[in-house]
């Protein structure tokens, strides 16, 4: 076994990777750039080297650095983790030349299964079922949309080398046929340095199920059972689980089955997963191997008892596979939510910013959180926005829901927009509850997933109002501790008045909405409440850890959390958070009205490229110019009927979050 490895990655996997090795002994040395001098994982592993700047081409993607750095602290073995050089055959074969073990497959099965042409021809050999469409060499555009005519209607195009749902678009007619390859291509090169694409028949309906296997340097393969992750975004996995639900035994063993033959076919060795898209039929067909352990082997992990990092490094260091497929069960159920930093009401767009405040849900035997970052760390436009991963364990598909539902609820982050209270009403979705499953079913639920704005419940405006009067009588405290005279009672903030009890007024607002509570103080630290034209309630507060209030409303209890960062008062309630804002009353401020003309960017980004043309006349709506940040395109639309007078940025320049990119006016 190795004695010391290095994690050719960051964030969340080399958190984990470093969580196993620990446990078996083994040395761990982590890589980081000058973005990530603090993160998580540099912090965690025994050793950490320094190799380039934030950008991932000029640090994480540069395979020499990183052999550098093991050579330079004597590492034996490098994890890849999963994205960056995970499936770069290249690397592999670096390392290998290097004297150093890759914890993953021969640089052989990569080059095989990483371009998704070769890999489907490979798979037609081996007997793999495969999803009709065009898989070849000829990458002209009229070539490849008569294919698509051909196929048939709406198609999926997609770049051969990679994965992630980047350089991936559906297309449902011919006219838009052109458009989405150009930026299928486009994507692809930047995320992968290669614009090949595939295209496939678009499967309706279609469930999104994969094969875990796992080969061993002795000839040995197995299949560690299925994970289903059909709920996606953007062909983005958002929920996964395992087992698939209604997944029949035989079932279960034809897609074992082929899986196995497919990792076969190209002497694969290590953690590998085979995709397929299965239809509700019944029927299957091959999609793509992903060479390198999964952001979703936790689910699996899960139902089998087993770590599957261990089995990375035993595997990779020669031993055999610890067992065979008849020694392998299925435990019970498990579901995996990503939690990220992005915002669900603004096209899931990207967050960044420190995490003022972040705390999970307790871990447990059936609860588990895999995370890269920790209250106070920063959320970068460099990498991925992924905040961490939540797994529960149930003994069926109901008691793992429920438990899921509860641990969203306890989730609290501030500091960043995210996704969990998306997050907690897809799990609460009624088709998600009955596992009607495929990879439409967020298009298909939006208007429960995104519902109309509604009023602020009462008693979050008192809540807020309680936790802010609790505040002050903190600081006041402190203030009396530090003061010449403590127990002054000039320095008490206790409401004491000759002729009866102190009486004020607090404002909040959140958007449009805006609530007066007027305040009267009580002895023994209680206030009487009450929201403008509404009945006074007595109100008081026991504090906990990390915001968290057990609150008393008249009659009611409630276990709440307020965390305040700035101007706003965020209140968690029932699984739910309210951003309120405490208004300063004596500020007058000016109209508001916004500056005509300017388009801004809503994340740091790189202008890519530009839709319309400086004086073209354009409908609302109409696509702008096409923004690239966090690894994806996001394209920046006409906000009503206009002209689109001058772009400030050329495609290819770097844009700060809120900088103007398009002068837009009224058309004359």
């Amino acid at each position: 076994m190795f004695k010391k490895i290095l994690i050719a990655n960051r964030g969340e996997i080399a958190c984990r990777v470093i969580k196993t090795a620990r446990r078996m002994g083994i040395a761990t040395v982590a890589v980081y750039s000058e973005a990530d001098a603090n993160a998580r994982h540099v912090r965690l592993a025994d050793e950490a080297v320094l190799i380039g700047p934030a950008a991932a081409r000029e640090s994480y993607l540069v395979a020499e650095r990183i052999l550098e750095a093991a050579r330079a602290t004597g590492a034996e073995a490098v994890h890849p983790g999963y994205g960056f050089l995970s499936e770069n055959e290249d690397f592999a074969e670096a390392c290998e030349a290097a004297g150093i073990a890759f914890i993953g497959p021969p640089a052989s099965a990569i080059r095989a299964m990483g371009s998704k042409s070769a890999a489907k021809a490979l798979m037609q050999q081996a007997g793999v079922p495969l999803t009709p469409g065009y898989h070849g060499d000829n990458q002209e555009p009229a070539f490849l949309a008569a294919q698509a005519e051909a196929i048939g209607y709406p198609v999926l195009i997609k770049a051969s080398a990679g994965g992630g749902g980047k350089g991936m678009r559906r297309v449902d007619r011919a006219a838009d046929f052109e458009a989405a390859l150009t930026s299928c291509q486009r994507e692809a090169t930047n995320a992968f340095g290669d614009d090949h694409v595939l295209v496939e028949k678009y499967v309706l309906q279609p469930r999104h199920i994969e094969i875990q296997v796992f080969g061993d340097k002795h000839g040995n393969c197995v299949y560690l059972f299925e994970r289903d992750c059909s709920v996606q975004r953007r062909h983005q996995k958002v929920l996964e689980e395992a087992p698939a639900p209604g997944m029949t035994p035989e079932r279960r063993a034809a897609m074992g089955q082929a899986a196995v033959d497919a990792a076969k076919a190209v002497g694969y060795v290590g953690a590998g997963t085979v995709e397929f898209i299965a239809n509700q039929d019944g029927s299957f067909y091959f999609m793509e191997m992903n060479t390198r352990l999964q952001v979703e082997h936790p689910v699996t992990e899960m139902i089998t008892g087993l770590d599957l990092v261990e089995w990375q490094l035993r595997v990779a260091s020669g031993e055999p596979l610890p067992l065979s497929q008849e020694q392998l069960s299925i435990d019970g159920h498990a579901l995996e939510a990503r939690i990220y930093a992005e915002d669900p009401d603004r096209g899931f767009l990207p967050s960044t910013g420190r995490l003022v405040h972040l705390v999970p849900p307790p871990e447990s035997d059936h609860v588990r959180v895999d995370t890269g970052v920790e209250q106070g760390d920063e959320i970068t436009p460099h990498y991925d926005p992924m905040i961490a991963k939540l797994i529960v364990w149930g003994a069926d598909r109901r008691q793992a829901l429920s438990r899921m539902r509860q641990a969203l609820a306890q989730y609290r982050v501030v500091g960043v927009q995210n996704n969990v209270e998306f997050l907690a009403r897809l799990v609460a979705l009624p088709s998600f509850a009955e596992a009607r499953l495929d990879t439409g079913l967020i298009e298909r639920e939006q208007g429960l997933l995104f519902p109309p704005v509604q009023a602020v419940p009462e008693e979050v405006w008192l809540i807020a109002a309680l936790a802010e009067l609790l505040r002050e009588q903190r600081l006041a405290d402190k203030a009396a501790q530090r003061s010449a005279e403590p127990d002054s009672p000039w320095t008490a903030l206790d409401g004491w008045r000759l002729n009866g009890r102190a009486r004020r007024k607090l404002q909040l607002r959140l958007g449009e909405q805006q609530q007066s509570i007027g305040v009267e103080v009580l002895p023994r630290q209680a206030w009487r409440l009450a929201l403008e034209g509404g009945p006074a309630v007595e109100a008081r507060a026991t504090p906990g850890a990390d915001g968290a209030l057990l609150v008393q409303l008249g009659e009611r209890r409630l276990h709440a959390a307020v965390v305040a960062a700035g101007e706003r008062r965020h209140v968690f309630l029932d699984g739910r958070s309210w951003p309120l804002s405490l208004v300063d009353s004596l500020h007058v401020g000016g109209g508001g009205d916004e500056a005509e003309g300017g388009l801004r960017a809503p994340m740091p980004g790189k202008v890519i490229a530009w839709l319309a043309q400086p004086g073209a006349a354009v409908e609302k709506g109409a696509p702008l110019l096409v923004l690239e940040a966090m690894k994806m395109e996001h394209t920046i639309t006409a906000p009503r009927a206009g002209v689109v007078k001058a772009f400030r940025f050329s495609p290819g320049e770097q844009v700060s979050d809120g900088a103007e990119l398009v002068e837009f006016g009224e058309q004359s």
